[in-house]
């Protein structure tokens, strides 16, 4: 009797799992396929599938057999994404990247198991799960071709090298990304001292989203001032250099609001400068949505789409 050999070290129930749903999903292999565990005597286990066919020289046996190897690859892929992608992803952090200290480790760690479970749904992304998984039958394949029993904790550590290998290009995006954000935050950090060691010039500043990505800017009167608060930067910069995000951030943080109102968001084409708005202004900031002035913004940005 012919059989397939799988020696695990630990959550053998998970894999028996993994291979029972496997195995169920084709109907010819779930009457034909028992499972069964082997406990050796160092504690570790063998999950062992048999195929119960009278004959094994028949064409029959051979194609169940085949149809078996590809259920069990297809099985042992899913489980190994499910049980090793975390723990080698804190592997190559720690060898590859041991100057980062623990709680940095930590938040790359969680940035890359992000990245690989493609929480923002990004289409590459679910490209990239699709071409790793591939990797792992692949070789689970490749593998079964010479030999019909194999331990997971070896296949992984040595026959995975491609699999590890974009891995450990996910951590390294992973620390690009950390470290970005660092920089970030004591970016923001660095913008909110300057603004709590100005004189407030206003007590209150209305930003409405003007045409052409410019912004309109109104006094606690509501009363324009956007000339007399840009008009200095302005001058500062080269003809045709504009740029009215820039100009807005800088203004900003030199007039001081003691308190920011923003109208219709919607109005916004960059999103990421509305966060940075929001982050340096944390506490002085309001968003309204629901006054004259956010719906006469509302209709405007309708006119312009």
């Amino acid at each position: 009797m012919q059989l397939l050999c799988i020696g695990v070290n630990e959550r053998a129930d998970r894999l028996k799992e993994c291979l029972t749903n496997g195995l169920n999903s084709n109907n010819k292999l779930c009457k034909k396929c028992k499972i069964i565990d082997v406990i050796n005597s160092e504690g570790s286990t063998s999950i062992e599938c048999h195929i119960e066919e009278d004959d094994e020289n028949s064409d029959i046996y051979s194609v169940l057999y085949n149809e078996l190897v590809v259920n069990v690859s297809d099985a042992l892929a899913n489980y190994i994404v499910d049980e090793y992608e975390e723990r080698l992803i804190l592997r190559i952090i720690n060898s590859n990247y041991c100057y980062f200290n623990s709680v940095e480790k930590k938040e790359i760690q969680r940035i890359a198991l992000g990245i690989i479970k493609n929480e923002e749904r990004n289409f590459l992304n679910s490209l990239f799960q699709i071409r790793r998984r591939n990797i792992i039958v692949k070789k689970l394949l490749e593998y079964f071709e010479h030999s019909n029993s194999v331990i997971l904790d070896g296949f992984v550590n040595f026959r995975l090298k491609d699999y590890v290998k974009d891995l450990e290009e996910i951590v390294d995006k992973a620390v690009d990304d950390f470290l970005m954000e660092r920089e970030y935050k004591e970016f923001i950090r660095l913008l909110r001292y300057f603004v709590d060691i100005q004189e407030p010039k206003f007590n209150v500043i209305h930003i409405i989203a003007g045409y052409d990505n410019k912004y309109i800017l109104l006094d606690e009167n509501k009363q324009e001032i956007t000339n007399e608060c840009l008009q200095e930067f302005m001058n500062d910069l080269p003809e045709g250099e504009i740029n009215y995000d820039d100009l807005l951030v800088s203004s900003l943080i030199t007039m001081a609001p003691r308190k920011l109102v923003i109208h219709g968001t919607k109005g916004f084409r960059n999103k990421e400068l509305l966060e940075t708005i929001k982050n340096v202004f944390w506490g002085k900031l309001i968003v309204c949505s629901e006054c004259e002035l956010c719906v006469i913004n509302c209709v405007r940005s309708e006119k312009k789409s």
